[in-house]
């Protein structure tokens, strides 16, 4: 898993058994490596159309192929893996998400066929085309494997971008529905970066010796996607380098308060989430924050302050926030791979259930 944060790989190795509601998931291993010096940079360029080319998307798709190879190998390296493999899920690098309009298109970058063959292991990946054919967004993903593992929880992950899992108690795959929350850390690290040169502000100290800023407060609480209906999702469109890097203009003298402001931001996206399209439906007592987010103190302070709700991470469960997508992929490929339809229409706005994922074939027997 590499997601819109951009701080890095994560690759988790599970010991998986059935599928659908009979799935029984056991994390054996998990590790992140940061991406190649430079790579960070190419990939923020072949995002936004001012710095992108039609050479640099082709190459990049490539040259990600390669480190996600190079990083996988490295991985069973550093945990004495010597088993087999049965597949592996790759998300890919998600450059450009367009949910809206006619033509609703996403793209995730970083070809499998490298990692297919360079370790002779089968890759699924492109997970979201297939739920866009079918008339939905592409995402958010992550629900289905949610309504495995969990019951009667609120599940928000924190990761570059927020989004949230409603599981009411005892319920059907049709009884679930999610949607993103807005900006999770993408703008936070993004501002850190900025002002500090670090790539994210650890246990939210920075944030914590800010003030909010509240006229901006007030101006991206103001964003349209706050009220847009879900089933929606949204990326660095919208809440991106470029959009923080003005913020970070207009006020360069105030570092640790832009830094709190959109902590804050991220936190009153969720309440609001909550308040305007969960809290009249269901009676849910209790939330299990995932991503990097969950590491934020300040982040989570807050969350617990404005939620009238108790405030959980996956560790409180036994289990890792920093881990979770990459699992969550996981059981993705797994259910891929016997068959079985593992998208959340109510989540993503598809017409219908549909099989995710394409698989590329690594294992090669016979004489050739």
């Amino acid at each position: 898993m590499s997601g819109t944060s951009l701080d890095g790989i994560d690759l988790a190795l599970c010991a998986i058994s059935g599928f659908g509601k009979d799935t029984q998931v056991k994390m054996l291993e998990y590790r992140s490596y940061p991406y190649p010096e430079g790579v960070v940079e190419k990939i923020r360029q072949a995002s936004f159309d001012e710095t992108s080319s039609v050479s640099l998307i082709t190459s990049l798709d490539y040259e990600l192929g390669r480190i996600y190879s190079r990083v996988y190998g490295q991985f069973l390296r550093d945990i004495d893996f010597d088993g087999t493999v049965d597949y592996v899920g790759l998300h890919g690098q998600t450059i450009h998400h367009l949910p809206d309009g006619k033509h609703k298109a996403t793209m995730q970058i970083g070809t499998a066929s490298h990692l297919a063959f360079d370790h002779q292991v089968d890759v699924v990946s492109n997970f979201r085309e297939m739920d866009i054919a079918a008339g939905g967004e592409g995402a958010p993903l992550v629900p289905y494997t949610e309504w495995i593992l969990y019951d009667d929880v609120l599940l928000q992950n924190i990761g570059g971008i927020g989004n949230i899992t409603v599981i009411p108690k005892d319920a059907s795959l049709d009884d679930i529905y999610a949607f993103d929350t807005g900006p999770g850390n993408m703008m936070i690290n993004y501002a850190t970066e900025y002002f500090f040169e670090l790539p994210f502000d650890e246990d939210g100290k920075l944030a914590a010796q800010g003030d909010v800023i509240q006229p901006l407060l007030d101006k991206l609480m103001a964003h349209p996607y706050m009220d847009r209906v879900p089933p929606k999702s949204t990326g660095r469109e919208m809440f991106g380098e470029d959009v923080t890097l003005e913020i970070c203009k207009e006020y360069k003298n105030r570092p640790k308060d832009v830094i709190r402001t959109l902590t804050e931001f991220t936190v009153l996206s969720i309440k609001h989430s909550i308040d305007k399209y969960i809290k009249d439906k269901h009676d849910i007592r209790k939330i299990v924050i995932g991503g990097g987010g969950a590491y934020n103190k300040t982040l989570m302070s807050s969350l617990e302050e404005n939620l009238d709700i108790e405030v959980l991470s996956q560790e409180d469960l036994g289990l890792s926030s920093d881990a979770k997508e990459a699992v969550a992929f996981a059981i993705l490929a797994n259910e891929t791979m016997h068959k079985v339809e593992n998208n959340v229409p109510n989540a993503t706005g598809a017409k219908s259930p549909v099989i995710l994922g394409q698989v590329t074939f690594g294992r090669r027997g016979g004489d050739g």
